[in-house]
């Protein structure tokens, strides 16, 4: 099986990622396996692994809690199973029991919401559930560590035993304390344990006077302890009980082992399996930190990254509260080789390690910080050539360093290979160098590997141009901050900024100048050129940025108009049912009117029955049966509508309604004289004052006249 070198590993921090994850980890076996895992080159097993990975992930936000995995490790029993005639102690079997309930509850959970976890439940559905060894364990020992005494016939004797020994020791000693009590021999402090035996505390003096044995003094030599002869008897006798259950219950336990060792496969695959749950545990818990997804994931080649972080950067910003910056990255048949330009610490090599560090854990079963549409294949080799490697011990130049990597990357690039090279061809003289880093490009792309170049070389920049499964893209920088936005932008060369850069960095201009005159003049316009180029690119991507903004503005307002438009039209077409139902109305009751009136001139009433009958027959005619229920609906819409409309058109009166006149206060006073010409203050018509009285004038208008108050006039011309 294919394995990614090590040294990728290396250059993409990959172990650190899994430090992080080893440290959400319940377990120190769960810790310990984590750190060794490696990417797998199986696309069938690093889609099952991911997929358990996504599944657990998914129960932080439901309502199935997968249950807790937490266990010690049995790796010392099952070492001692595989050892005839051996002993497991009491601990380890506690540990048996518990991992055995807990792998045990974890596939019954998963049996239960195979739905919800298919491969949570694949995963365990081939281990047996084995009831009898966590009901063993608890047959034979208590949760306190302590063999029960029924676990045999014997230690339950020996036990009982021991209690009525217990018993006679502590009556023997409250006698002989009682006694030399009251005799004055004792010390105030009466007794003590020494060597886990209750004795008397003898004044020394009185020392023979008490019958037992001496087990030792105080470090005064004031104090004897004394054991009474009476305890002395029972005290022997119950060494040879605790003798006696002690070998009871190495008889027990070696019972016990035995049993328990045609499980050792078993308990082999419980470890296992919870361990692996483990390890699922803290890629999730990993995930929701970064707010990692699972990616499409493709067996072509075909690796599609939207808004994709470094994780690294991404957590060590998080807590920082600082931003970091997404890329977006395509490379397929069609687009295999990206050369990658722009300033230096504008985030190329970040870029560069984004794109590896996310293609090893996928790999690995991690989930990843990707936009969910993200797609992501799987490669056999991802080869890296990253940073400055000079070896002293080898004696290795960088640059012979890197011909060294270049010769093991022509040896294994394929159409399965990831090509990661940071500063391609760095190292050596520029046009040199560059020409056989040219050659090397030509060669990777020969060998339809899908790779990531960054380079500042000009003649690179030039071949991407010009093969048609190659592309340049470039690290935006802005000239007015002189600093890089970190911003890559696909299909156009990037200028490196680096008298841009020097001039930030407060480097004279005037040396700035005579370093441009050092060089080529065509060099220095290419540079500018491409600085330029990458200058209206931006704008244009702002501009677009605008556009699309105000073309989805306008899209929306449309969407609006056609809502309301269409809620107008029926409300209209509402309006004209009711309409058309009430000039219906309108014509009965005329017909209805005719016939009342020429009864009442006449006074015959069979020709108003006639009629009457004629136009209800008539009306029926046109009426279609309905339910009784339709009827009752139509009739409630009839009155909701009618309700409506009488609301709208009691609004309409009251806008027609003349509103009352308003004396506008503060005008200057104007004393008016007969013939004056005047107009209201709200009004255009001209007219003649033909009387005054008090505060009121007689306005003529020609074709009549009207009475006003001098505070509403203007004057418009004096007579």
């Amino acid at each position: 099986m294919k394995k990614i070198s090590e040294k990728s590993i290396t250059d993409l921090e990959f172990d650190v990622v899994l430090e992080q994850a080893a440290s959400r980890c319940a377990t120190e076996l769960g810790k310990s396996s984590l750190l060794t895992l490696r990417p797998h080159t199986s696309f069938s097993r690093v889609q099952i692994e991911i997929e358990r990975v996504n599944e657990y992930n998914s129960s932080f936000s439901s309502e199935h809690n997968i249950p807790n995995h937490g266990f010690e490790s049995i790796e010392k029993a099952l070492g001692l199973l595989s050892i005839e005639n051996s002993k497991i102690e009491i601990e380890l079997f506690q540990h048996i029991a518990h991992l055995a309930k807990t792998a045990q509850t974890l596939l019954r959970f998963f049996k239960k919401t195979k739905l919800f976890f298919p491969q949570l439940h694949k995963f365990g559905e081939d281990i047996p559930i084995e009831k009898s060894i966590p009901e063993e364990v608890d047959r034979v020992i208590d949760r306190f560590g302590e063999v029960r005494n029924q676990a045999s016939d014997s230690l339950a004797v020996i036990r009982k035993q021991m209690d009525q020994v217990r018993g006679k020791i502590s009556q023997s000693f409250g006698s002989a304390m009682s006694k030399y009590q009251s005799s004055g021999f004792l010390d105030d402090i009466k007794e003590t344990v020494v060597s886990n035996r209750r004795v008397l505390a003898v004044k020394a003096m009185y020392r023979r006077k008490v019958k037992g044995s001496l087990l030792g003094s105080s470090k005064t030599g004031s104090i004897v302890y004394i054991e009474p002869q009476a305890v002395v008897q029972y005290s022997q006798e119950m060494e040879n009980l605790i003798y006696d259950e002690q070998e009871e219950i190495d008889r027990i336990l070696r019972e016990l082992t035995n049993w328990m060792r045609p499980h050792k496969e078993l308990l082999t695959n419980y470890q296992r399996y919870t361990t692996e749950i483990d390890m699922i545990c803290a890629k999730a818990l990993y995930a929701q930190e970064m707010s990692g997804v699972i990616p499409n994931l493709n067996n072509s080649a075909d690796l599609d990254l939207k808004d994709a972080y470094h994780p690294l950067l991404y957590l060590s910003n998080k807590q920082k509260n600082q931003d970091t910056y997404p890329q977006t990255i395509h490379l397929h048949s069609e687009l295999r080789i990206l050369v990658i330009s722009g300033p230096n610490a504008g985030g190329k090599s970040i870029t560069l390690k984004t794109i590896g560090l996310l293609q090893l854990m996928v790999q690995t079963g991690f989930l990843v910080p990707v936009h969910p549409q993200s797609n992501m294949c799987i490669f056999e080799n991802v080869l890296t050539d990253i940073g400055d490697n000079q070896s002293i011990e080898n004696e290795l130049s960088t640059y012979s360093y890197r011909l060294k990597n270049m010769n093991r990357f022509l040896k294994k690039c394929n159409e399965k290979s990831l090509l990661l090279i940071d500063e391609f061809g760095t190292g050596s003289d520029p046009e040199l160098g560059g020409a056989l880093a040219e050659i090397f490009l030509e060669v990777f792309y020969e060998g339809k590997s899908l790779g990531v170049i960054t380079t500042h070389y000009t003649n690179l920049k030039l071949l991407a141009d010009e093969l048609p499964h190659a592309a340049n893209a470039n690290m935006q920088f802005d000239r007015n901050k002189l600093s890089p936005t970190f911003q890559l932008v696909m299909g156009e060369a990037g200028s490196s900024f680096t008298f841009e850069v020097a001039q930030k960095n407060g480097i004279p201009y005037s040396l700035i100048n005579r370093a441009k005159k050092k060089i080529e003049r065509g060099k220095v316009r290419f540079d500018a050129t491409l600085a330029k180029m990458q200058l209206q690119r931006s704008t244009m991507a702002k501009n677009t940025k605008e556009l699309q903004d105000e073309a989805l503005k306008s899209k929306k307002q449309n969407e609006k108009l056609e809502t309301l438009n269409a809620k107008v039209k029926a409300k209209l077409e509402s309006y004209q049912t009711l309409f058309d139902q009430d000039q219906r109305m309108i014509v009965l009751g005329n017909k209805v009117n005719e016939l009342a009136e020429s009864y009442f001139l006449n006074g015959k009433k069979r020709p108003l029955v006639a009629g009457l009958l004629q136009l209800v027959e008539f009306e029926n005619s046109k009426r279609k049966k309905q339910s009784a229920a339709l009827v009752r609906k139509k009739k409630a819409e009839k009155k909701k509508l009618k309700v409506e409309v009488e609301k709208k058109i009691e609004k309409v009166r009251e806008e027609k309604k003349e509103k009352p006149k308003v004396v506008v206060k503060n005008r200057p006073k104007v004393q008016f004289y007969i013939g004056d010409h005047v107009r209201l203050y709200d009004g255009k018509a001209v007219g003649t004052i033909d009387g005054l009285e008090k505060n009121k004038a007689f306005v003529n208008y020609g074709t009549f006249t009207t009475q006003v108050h001098t505070d509403e006039l203007e004057l418009v011309k004096r007579s």
